[in-house]
């Protein structure tokens, strides 16, 4: 069953891709994360009351944070769909573990040899997805998802400590989307504002809704299994991505470009499996068990993701 819920997570996601894609043909990229933020502001303040959730946090510093990072990532990440093919954008943003993992090395945390191993395994892969399919049309699509990708991961330092802090998925999801309102809504006033007619309506609505679907499908998968298996198993966006791209433009990708997939997302399973060995060893005590205040710090993570 926990497979289940990250495989859905993973479909919402590409179906928020390809939703994503389509508004672009009527819309900007502005328009769609301001339209996604809102619609998600709502649903998500709707589970918060029902769920009888408060909003008041202590760690509004953080919240903020994370928001901000997380808006960045979001318009990026919107902003090179509409530029690149939907599997290549998509597999670009999910380099953020690999950017985690370099963050990590600057900031001076000593990786392991599989760790390190991996890092040099994406970047092959990128090199190797980019390579055949990179035009003087798609630098700035390709500079805006690798940008995406480094965002995404900056932002899971925050996503971390909010978890280990113990604040609800529910909340942040909530403020995330409030502060992306918020940033989206400035510049939207500044820009040319487009029509919605019935067709764009649903693709924006879709978009949020995929998206909040997803989110909390992955939260219910790392609350219900193994941390790895749901990482890995995220990867399958990729996949749908691609499937979609093959029936609704028609788009193949050629052998490298499939290499480079499989090493970018074989690199980020690997990444998630080094971070989690890392971080067990850490909060085993001498026998080799978990202490209470590390096994109750362990569930508050499996419960956060956003």
């Amino acid at each position: 069953m926990q497979s289940f819920w990250m495989l859905l997570a993973s479909l919402c996601f590409a179906c928020m891709g390809v939703c994503v894609k389509l508004a672009a043909l009527t819309h900007s990229a502005g328009e769609i994360v301001f339209y996604r933020s809102v619609v998600s502001l709502i649903l998500v303040f709707v589970l918060v009351r029902v769920r009888g959730v408060t909003l008041a946090t202590a760690q509004w510093r953080w919240q903020i944070s994370r928001g901000i990072l997380g808006f960045a990532a979001l318009f990026t990440y919107f902003s090179a769909i509409t530029l690149l093919p939907l599997a290549t954008a998509v597999t670009l943003n999910y380099t953020s573990a690999i950017f985690l993992g370099i963050y990590l090395a600057i900031s001076g945390r000593r990786l392991q040899a599989g760790g390190f191993g991996s890092l040099v395994v994406g970047l092959a892969g990128v090199a190797l997805l980019l390579r055949p399919t990179l035009g003087p049309d798609q630098i700035v699509g390709v500079a805006l998802g690798l940008t995406s990708g480094a965002l995404a991961g900056m932002a899971y330092f925050s996503v971390r400590e909010l978890g280990a802090r113990g604040e609800p998925e529910t909340r942040t999801v909530f403020y995330f989307s409030l502060v992306s309102s918020a940033g989206a809504g400035p510049w939207l006033l500044g820009s040319e504002i487009h029509a919605i007619d019935p067709r764009s309506a649903a693709l924006l609505f879709g978009v949020a809704g995929f998206a909040t679907a997803a989110q909390l499908a992955m939260t219910r998968a790392y609350a219900a299994g193994s941390t790895l298996l749901s990482a890995a198993l995220a990867y399958s966006t990729v996949i749908f991505a691609s499937a979609f791209e093959r029936i609704l433009w028609s788009e193949a990708h050629g052998a490298s470009s499939w290499l480079g997939m499989a090493l970018i997302v074989a690199s980020g399973v690997a990444a998630t499996r080094y971070s989690l060995v890392e971080r067990t060893r850490g909060e085993h005590g001498p026998r080799g068990t978990l202490s209470n205040a590390s096994q109750r710090d362990g569930k508050r993570r499996a419960r956060y993701v956003s």
